[in-house]
Order: structure tokens, then C-alpha cells, then sequence
């Protein structure tokens, strides 16, 4: 019988081998809220929220709606969707939100 045993150091660095490196990316286990930013804000702060929201340039989501309202025509009505939906920040609800708690609240009267 031909029995062979690992040396220490073999076992060793198979160890240390099933170990996370430093190099591996940050992964966040909680996605950044979406909210309308008070800073960096042009309008009413969507494409930043928009942007920081998906981690990208907030002049590539800017041209993308810019794009879209030349286009269709549909980026206006989408930033405006973005403006009701979107709550700002420091905020719990959106506008939309709030206006139909509102309505809601004077039905039940």
C-alpha cells in the first residue's frame, strides 16, 4: 500500500487559498435608497437621484432623458413622473404619496 500524506505546508497553503482575498470587490448587501437630492440639482434633483441611485454619471442620465424627450417625446412626462414618485430627500413619502394620503384622509371624514 502506497500511502501518502500531505505535508503540513500543503495544507497550509490550501488554507489559505479558500480564504477571501483583499482584492476582491466591496459587495454592499443593501441597495442605496432612491431619493431627489437637495444638492447638484438642476430641476427638481431626479436625474441625481436617478444617478447615485444606479452608481452611474448623473450627465449620462441627463442625456438619456434629454435624448428621450427629443426623440418621443417621452422624457418629459418621466421626469415628471420621476418629480411625483421619486421622494426627496429627508422625506418618507413621495408627493404622489402624499396626495393620496390627503384624499384618503378627507374621504374618511
Amino acid at each position: 500500500m502506497n500511502t501518502t500524506t500531505a505535508s503540513p505546508e500543503a495544507d497550509q497553503k490550501s488554507a489559505t487559498s479558500q480564504e477571501p482575498t483583499s482584492q476582491e470587490p466591496n459587495i454592499q448587501t443593501r441597495p442605496q435608497p432612491l431619493f431627489r437630492p437637495f444638492q447638484d440639482r438642476m430641476l427638481a434633483g431626479v436625474a441625481v437621484g436617478i444617478a447615485r441611485y444606479l452608481g452611474v454619471d448623473v450627465t449620462i442620465v441627463r442625456i438619456v432623458l434629454a435624448v428621450l424627450t427629443v426623440v418621443g417625446g417621452v422624457g418629459v412626462p418621466l421626469y415628471l413622473a420621476g418629480w411625483l414618485l421619486i421622494p426627496e430627500e429627508g422625506r418618507d413619502q413621495s408627493i404622489a404619496a402624499d396626495f393620496i394620503q390627503s384624499l384618503q384622509a378627507r374621504s374618511s371624514r
